[in-house]
């Protein structure tokens, strides 16, 4: 099913529609007569649901006679339904939606291999390691554009970093925890959300790639119970990206 699920979310964001029909019928086939797996195949089923609906509206706003910036902006908006259909989803199965609204515990250490760092100094690491790779980018851009992008950087930092954690670590990965291993829920959430920037023109291999900052997220948010610190990490990861130019030039 994750291989399924992976596949449903290239040919959708490829918009290639007889694979993704294709993909939705073999969805559909695992809700209706595997009863022991009906949870997790709807739940999957409910987000290639919701992305499809994200990719026709985002053809719908490239419609709209709206400035580039503008443009981005409601294209990640509409990122919402991506939530919801998932959200409805467990509502429907009666299951509770925990999507990690607590107060960070910084007590969890992190473990790389055989050694311990505390949480706190694994995201200051994170965080200035992330943020002088985008330095050199940066610097290369024309100066003039730091103000007059400003607000959309702002903007766009918050919106992308919400909806993206809320739906990844947030909705899937707390769903996926009650019917699936915690190994298999960070890899199927981290992946899925590498490719979901297929979606944005990233290029298949900077997707995948992408993906380990997704595990990053994951181990981050469930060792401090909290979706909070991921959503601080993706903001400074996003405002780098705005002004290295990886979004709007």
């Amino acid at each position: 099913m994750a291989l399924l699920f992976f596949g449903g979310i290239m040919s959708i964001a490829y918009q290639n529609v007889w694979w993704s029909l294709a993909i939705a019928t073999s969805f559909v086939l695992i809700v209706l007569f595997n009863k022991a797996n009906q949870f997790l195949s709807s739940l999957l089923l409910s987000f290639l649901l919701g992305f499809l609906c994200f990719t026709l509206c985002n053809v719908w706003v490239d419609n709209l006679a709206l400035s580039n910036e503008m443009t981005i902006l409601l294209k990640r908006l509409m990122l919402f339904w991506v939530i919801v259909l998932p959200v409805c989803q467990q509502r429907f199965f009666k299951k509770p939606v925990s999507w990690y609204n607590h107060k960070p515990n910084w007590n969890e250490p992190m473990v790389i291999g055989k050694h311990k760092i505390h949480t706190r100094l694994f995201l200051l690491i994170g965080v200035l390691s992330n943020s002088i790779v985008y330095f050199f980018f940066i610097v290369q851009q024309d100066r003039s554009l730091f103000l007059s992008l400003l607000w959309f950087c702002i903007a766009f930092s918050l919106i992308n970093a919400v909806f993206e954690e809320v739906i990844w670590r947030g909705v899937m990965l707390s769903a996926l925890q009650h019917v699936a291993s915690l190994p298999y829920a960070i890899i199927l959430t981290s992946v899925g959300f590498g490719l979901l920037h297929l979606s944005i023109g990233f290029p298949l291999l900077l997707s995948l790639l992408i993906s380990g900052a997704g595990i990053i997220y994951a181990v981050l948010t469930i060792k401090t119970n909290s979706i909070y610190p991921a959503i601080a990490f993706h903001l400074v990861i996003n405002i780098g990206m705005v002004y290295s130019g990886f979004i709007i030039e």
